[in-house]
């Protein structure tokens, strides 16, 4: 006779959970909380909806093919298990949902933590157990142990038309300074190496609590844009900025990578370059001293790359109009671009625009701008050939490592190829001459260990 008390009291003290994260990197860091509370109190991972308890289901509802494919993952979580809870952005849009799938367990709004956490208490109750520490000090995280992603702020005051952020997690609401270097200095302890930081709009950081201090270490550390980048870049791993925009005072961070304090990157959410456009969207229409501003940088900084992302198609957009884009992107010399085609948002004032553009039009000026971009970041990329660059690596193979230099953030730029005479590990920091590049990705051999440009 088999004897299943003690396997049923280990399932008892360890239900089962599926978690599915989807939309941005905000998104995942709303996800890494939600899971590190579970797993606190007992909760247990799973890969495969089949074997979990209940399945939970962070959702992007940014765009329609965004909230098509969160549909789809609830469908699939349905399918598969019959036990889903759906929260995040389009947990807005709780009717939208049950028309499709209206026997869900809960339905939660982005941001709600505790709403989550309930709802997953009243599907399958924690079962603690005081004697095991179940949480390391830096939460649960689903980044690669060597980066993490650190949310400074949520939600964005900005008024864009094309966008329903504001309406789906509200206006700004900055993190206190000492409760961000709390957790970045937790995470650079457990062994992270890279830290990536991220809101909705990271340049106004602190603007919702008027800068105020907060005690940290044997100082006052201000809300500030600047001074949450010099204590970051003080905790010895790469510190990454994310979603700035080019306000004036983003100036100030530039003496910090010259020092080397934080990584000589910069991703600014542009979004267009013609007048007309960017007042339709309202967005600041003064490329013009947005082009100053980057000149302004690579002088204080000459190894600053620049990554931006634009919208072609938006309603409205003439041919004059893209290319005005096309010839600031000639000018500006981008290190990275990523271009997308205008989508119409439910809930967007963009959609009551006049001028909508064919999607014909659209595919055409997409293949044009990226076409366009393709010989500036090959000429950039084609410059570093020769150096020796400190890269991170991201992938270890048996005859080739992946890895991103400093001007490279993980899974939305390039990527550098490392051959290696010695055994590589994934998150070490490596020196690598550049012998060769195309437009998106570098090859290299490792030379060195961690590693000082040249």
């Amino acid at each position: 006779m088999t004897d299943t008390t003690k396997t049923d009291a280990a399932d008892a003290r360890a239900p089962k959970i599926s978690f599915v994260s989807l939309g941005c990197p905000k998104n995942l860091v709303d996800s890494e909380r939600i899971v590190t509370h579970l797993r606190s109190e007992g909760y247990e991972l799973t890969k495969t909806h089949a074997g979990a308890d209940v399945v939970v289901v962070n959702t992007c509802g940014f765009l329609d093919s965004a909230k098509a494919e969160s549909l789809a993952a609830i469908g699939k979580a349905m399918a598969e298990n019959g036990r889903v809870i759906v929260t995040g952005c389009m947990g807005t849009e709780a009717g939208e949902i049950e028309a499709q799938y209206p026997n869900l367990l809960a339905i939660t709004k982005p941001q709600a933590y505790d709403s989550v956490v309930e709802a997953v208490h009243a599907a399958v109750p924690p079962a603690h157990d005081p004697f095991v520490d179940l949480v390391p000090p830096q939460g649960i995280r689903f980044t690669p142990r060597h980066y993490a992603y650190l949310k400074i702020s949520e939600g964005c005051s900005n008024r864009c038309t094309f966008c329903i952020i504001p309406h789906l997690r509200g206006d700004l609401v900055s993190r206190p300074a000492n409760e961000v270097l709390r957790e970045a200095e937790k995470l650079v302890k457990a062994g992270v190496k890279e830290l990536l930081v991220v809101s909705q709009d990271t340049s106004a950081y602190g603007q919702d609590l008027r800068y105020a201090a907060s005690p940290w270490q044997d100082r006052e550390v201000r809300a500030k844009f600047l001074d949450i980048a010099r204590e970051l870049g003080e905790l010895g791993a790469w510190v990454r900025l994310h979603y700035v925009y080019p306000y004036p005072h983003v100036d100030e961070v530039m003496a910090l990578m010259a020092e080397g304090k934080i990584l000589p990157y910069l991703d600014i959410p542009l979004q267009h370059a013609a007048t007309p456009v960017l007042k339709a969207m309202k967005r600041p229409a003064a490329q013009e001293k947005t082009l100053d501003r980057i000149a302004a940088w690579r002088r204080e900084v000459p190894d600053l790359a620049v990554r931006s992302s634009f919208i072609v198609g938006f309603p409205g957009e003439t041919e004059a109009d893209f290319q005005a884009l096309l010839d600031w992107l000639t000018e500006a010399k981008l290190d990275r671009v990523g271009a997308f085609k205008y989508e119409p948002v439910k809930g967007a004032t963009a959609n009551e625009l006049p001028g909508a553009v064919p999607e014909e039009v659209k595919q055409e000026r997409w293949n044009r701008l990226m076409a366009h971009q393709q010989p500036i970041a090959a000429r950039i990329q084609k410059g570093r050939v020769g150096r020796r660059v400190p890269v991170i690596l991201d992938e270890v193979g048996p005859t080739v490592a992946k890895g991103r230099t400093k001007w490279d953030a993980p899974e939305i730029d390039g990527t550098v190829h490392v051959a290696s005479h010695r055994p590589l590990r994934a998150g070490e920091i490596v020196t690598v001459k550049i012998e060769a590049a195309d437009a998106y990705d570098l090859k290299g051999t490792a030379v060195g260990s961690t590693a000082t440009d040249a």
